[in-house]
């Protein structure tokens, strides 16, 4: 069984441990430095362990100031460059100075996903615990290897990927002297719906690598993410914003506050239930096997030496008797004292 644990702060994700549950807010701040920390507040009071944000460098991953991108903002559609839009929700490395010490005093991991070793570096300055690595970039080896060389733990998202082409990544960081990885499973799609999401995959994946495997939830709601832990996600990462309404591209899918501290409350039910795989009755069922279990009793008052047949025997509680299973062997035989009705029977009543 994988056992294999990463540390990170205070926290511990992994098997055995309770599920790492973090609020993407990506680039839900709108550029608006005190709705990002609003919302880091507000992630922390829902009940989750980290927040990520996105520091990438819109040059490193757009050079056609052409493409265009259509989404949903404020209920209305919107279609934009997608140059325009990613260089609107840049972090300078003055801002996430800013807010990883407001997440370090929350007391909520921070973590976030560059675009780049310039954007790696930014967040080394200012001791980021973990990063992330984004479903667009899985390709991206060389990336991958940087995320290695920093010897921190780093997460992967799975999304758009082959089986293969994941492979290839998880190599690509091994190869360059990284050991601490997380995997999730990811559907990238805006929201997803149900039956693309597929949680089948996470057993898939961790049966084949040797890492804790989480889930990037993109779909609407909890049910999903519940699932996932069911199956045996320690990393739960999900779409978070105050206000659904406020404009942007990922606001409308994003989780709110209520909503967030739905999905952390059950999972942490989730998790109590989920328990043990050992077959065996638990420390409060004992009273119930004592108690509410049947036993061999005599169905009418019986005299000494009676010779039991089935019809004088009926099945009763308590379980303070021979079980019904044991019926056959009373069956025929002699009694060597007298019987009430509902008395149980015991072997050492036979002659």
């Amino acid at each position: 069984m994988l056992d294999k644990q990463i540390h990170i702060q205070n926290k511990v994700i992994g098997k055995g441990a309770p599920c790492f549950i973090a609020a993407e807010i990506g680039i839900n701040h709108n550029g608006d430095m005190n709705l990002a920390k609003e919302m880091i507040k507000a992630a922390k009071e829902a009940g989750a362990d980290g927040v990520k944000f996105q520091n990438y460098y819109t040059e490193d991953f757009i050079l056609d100031k052409n493409l265009t991108y259509e989404y949903i903002s404020e209920g209305k559609k919107v279609v934009e460059t997608q140059y325009e839009m990613f260089k609107r929700y840049e972090l300078s490395s003055t801002q996430l100075k800013e807010l990883k010490s407001y997440c370090d005093e929350m007391g909520v991991v921070f973590f976030s996903t560059p675009t780049s070793e310039r954007g790696i570096k930014d967040l080394q300055e200012i001791n980021t615990p973990l990063f992330k690595n984004g479903s667009d970039f899985l390709v991206n080896l060389e990336l991958i290897e940087q995320f290695a060389k920093t010897k921190a733990p780093l997460v992967i998202s799975t999304g758009m990927a082959t089986l293969a082409e994941i492979d290839d990544a998880v190599r690509a960081f091994e190869k360059a002297g990284g050991n601490e990885l997380i995997i999730l499973h990811c559907i990238s799609s805006y929201p997803a719906p149900a039956e693309d999401v597929h949680l089948n995959k996470i057993p898939t994946l961790e049966s084949v690598f040797n890492y804790p495997i989480g889930f990037s939830d993109h779909t609407d709601g909890i049910v999903a993410a519940l699932g996932a832990v069911a199956l045996g996600a320690c990393f739960i990462e999900k779409h978070f914003t105050t206000d659904k309404k406020l404009a942007g591209p990922d606001q409308h899918f994003s989780s709110d506050p209520k909503e967030l501290k739905e999905l952390v409350d059950a999972v942490r039910i989730l998790e109590k239930s989920l328990g043990t795989s050992k077959i065996t009755p638990t420390q409060k069922e004992e009273y119930g096997r004592e108690n509410f279990r049947l036993s061999c009793v005599a169905k009418t008052n019986l005299e000494k030496g009676h010779i039991l047949k089935r019809e004088d025997i009926s099945f009763s509680r308590p379980a303070n008797g021979l079980a019904p299973k044991f019926i056959q062997d009373l069956i025929g035989k002699s009694l060597n004292k007298s019987l009430s009705v509902s008395e149980p029977i015991l072997f050492t009543h036979i002659a």
